[in-house]
């Protein structure tokens, strides 16, 4: 497993941010996944995020870890329509039943992040070069 995908899943919820014309936008997410060696990530196409990312899609998040340090991680979405990526997202995150009833929903968008970037910081100071 990617150690980017590995620590987001560590933190639970993270933050990616988009930009919106030249407003900053940011919003939570909790689901990431290593598959078929890149690190993907679950929206819907009826959401801003999708619109921003499609617009504009150099991407960065951060996270909080349990152990006091961050990470931030950044890079280019792909919105690929992986099929098995997608069903492998439904196997793993139960949730997502209730929101889209099916990998096949229309609504239902995998992406991975292309030239991912990803560094772990400390409040000393110390950072990590991890991807």
């Amino acid at each position: 497993m990617s150690r980017a995908a590995e620590l987001l899943g560590e933190a639970q919820v993270f933050h990616i941010a988009t930009v919106d014309g030249d407003q900053a936008r940011v919003r939570p997410f909790g689901f990431v996944m290593d598959f078929d060696g890149k690190v993907y990530f679950t929206t819907g196409n009826m959401k801003d995020f999708y619109a921003q990312a499609k617009k504009n899609p150099k991407v960065e998040m951060s996270a909080m870890l349990p152990d006091g340090r961050w990470i931030r991680v950044n890079g280019v979405a792909v919105f690929d329509g992986n099929s098995a990526a997608k069903e492998r997202a439904f196997e793993l995150f139960d949730g997502f039943k209730n929101i889209y009833q099916s990998p096949d929903n229309p609504t239902f968008e995998v992406f991975y992040l292309d030239n991912l970037s990803a560094t772990v910081y400390a409040l000393n100071g110390e950072k990590e070069k991890i991807n």
